[in-house]
């Protein structure tokens, strides 16, 4: 199991289009606004790490209106 939280910083107004974005992603477990230095963090989940990435560059940071991403990849030691 891979897991990572994507950090996502806005454009003006268009937080509530891109949590509905995020709730069709099937890999999405999770979705949170924020306050403070990011607008939103989504918890993605998929079976390994390359599967992970693909959601991550093919179907998060695509959707319109996201200005930037950080991805904070967890792992087990």
């Amino acid at each position: 199991m891979a897991i990572g939280f994507v950090l996502i910083n806005t454009m003006a107004g268009f937080e509530h289009d891109i949590r509905s974005a995020l709730d069709n992603i099937e890999m999405v477990s999770g979705r949170w606004m924020l306050f403070g230095e990011y607008d939103l963090i989504a918890k993605i989940q998929a079976d390994d790490e390359a599967e992970l990435t693909r959601c991550i560059v093919e179907q998060v940071r695509v959707i319109p209106g996201i200005k930037d991403t950080k991805t904070l990849i967890g792992t087990e030691l």
